[in-house]
């Protein structure tokens, strides 16, 4: 069974940096998804897929799997690029 460990992005609705400097381990999909023939529900017998476990850092993250002996992907967030504005930049004259 596969993990993974990433920073989730923020989300695109807030515009502040809070509950996106969370690190969250999550189990890859290991079995098929199956239509249910009754309810026309998409499942799986796989119930680790569904677990969802928010570490305050990486380095606490990485540690849990490797307690646990997962095999784990890490993937490393992305530097956000943040251009200062003013509110004089909305009245300056763009030629």
């Amino acid at each position: 069974m596969t993990a993974r460990i990433y920073q989730p992005a923020k989300s695109p609705t807030q515009s502040g940096q809070a509950n996106s400097r969370h690190w969250l381990l999550e189990y890859e999909q290991d079995g098929k998804r199956e239509i249910d023939s009754l309810m026309g529900w998409t499942g799986s017998a796989d119930t680790r897929s569904q677990v969802r476990l928010k570490f305050p850092s990486r380095n606490e993250a990485l540690a849990y799997a490797k307690k646990h002996g997962l095999d784990y992907n890490l993937e490393e967030p992305q530097a956000r690029r943040v251009r200062p504005k003013s509110y004089s930049d909305n009245f300056t004259r763009k030629v």
